[in-house]
């Protein structure tokens, strides 16, 4: 999730189990549900930073817990102006907790995957139920929000009381709303793979499948299938009345192996690259020195932004000369 739909998935939960906190431990407990996403900052220090920060120490269980510790750990240093209107340390670590465990669940629920058990495992986790982006977790959360604003507005103008803390009914709302719209992108997420699965493609059968959600409906899945030869990007529709059809796949044949595609796939920079790229595709150039291999990961989302890419280059016989991780555009057409 981008770090705007975290702020306020942590302030919705915030102001949903949590409604009594004081401004500082709202801001505190904020803090603790978006701190995870400082690991974008590897974008800045290339490639290899970032295969290896994002996603991965920070968005880890144990992450979750250092930060509840330490936004807890500030209010023993900092007094309240009303000490009857205190709240316990222990109110303030569980709301810490709650909403920094929040971060890697819902990150967990997209396509790049998350390391949540860090750093006993560097398995990464992915559910493919929810984009990147996704509009209608945004708009819910945001109505949950600004929707009791205006109302609290309205009933102080015409003098009515209110009842219970500012903000509480909205944002519980907002959350069984956002549990309703998560168990419908399941259902449709199960609905895409199934159809995918049963399916031929160019005569040949699926090998390994996938089916990544689109930002703006639930309705639409972006498919991937691997078959014997080829890789496959297809629109997935979902839902009643859907018609899915297999031939309007686009078809992207895999190469021959060569004895410079092999040793490119057994180098270190190869390796890093595909443990992370969940559908690689290769591409190998003749040069005058002998072979250019491309190792990129398929297409599996649309979305505009940056990709890593591995380079190998070897000599005629498959003897490695060089390698190095690289940026690609993710709207790179793959050859």
């Amino acid at each position: 999730m981008d770090p705007l739909t975290h702020a306020l998935a942590s302030f919705t939960l915030q102001r949903a189990a949590f409604p009594r906190l004081s401004r500082s431990a709202t801001i505190a407990v904020v803090l603790a549900g978006t701190t995870a996403d400082v690991d974008l900052c590897s974008t800045y220090f290339g490639p290899s930073a970032y295969l290896s920060f994002h996603r991965t120490y920070f968005h880890s269980l144990l992450a979750a817990l250092v930060f509840s510790l330490l936004v807890t750990v500030l209010f023993f240093f900092l007094k309240p102006k009303n000490p009857e209107r205190q709240i316990s340390r222990a109110t303030i670590f569980a709301a810490a907790l709650a909403v920094a465990l929040l971060h890697p669940i819902l990150d967990l629920c997209q396509t790049t995957g998350v390391e949540l058990l860090w750093p006993f495992s560097s398995h990464r986790f992915a559910l493919d139920w929810l984009p990147s982006l996704d509009l209608w977790v945004l708009g819910i959360l945001l109505a949950g929000i600004l929707l009791p604003l205006l109302s609290g507005l309205v009933t102080e103008e015409i003098g009515a009381r209110r009842k219970g803390p500012r903000g509480r009914l909205g944002a519980t709302l907002a959350s069984v709303a956002l549990i309703l719209y998560l168990g419908v992108r399941v259902v449709f997420h199960g609905d895409a793979i199934a159809a995918l699965e049963s399916r031929t493609y160019r005569g040949e059968l699926a090998h390994k499948v996938a089916a990544f959600a689109e930002s703006n409906s639930p309705f639409r899945w972006h498919g991937i299938v691997e078959t014997e030869r080829a890789l496959h990007d297809v629109e997935v529709p979902v839902g009643p009345g859907a018609d899915f059809d297999p031939g309007s796949a686009v078809t992207t044949y895999k190469p021959e192996p060569t004895p410079a595609l092999d040793a490119a796939r057994n180098s270190s920079v190869a390796s890093r690259f595909l443990q992370l790229a969940r559908f690689p595709k290769a591409t190998v150039e003749q040069t005058s020195t002998g072979f250019h291999v491309i190792l990129r990961a398929f297409p599996y989302s649309r979305d505009s932004g940056l990709r890593v890419q591995a380079l190998i280059d070897t000599d005629p016989s498959g003897k490695i000369l060089s390698g190095e991780l690289a940026w690609i555009s993710s709207s790179h057409d793959f050859p």
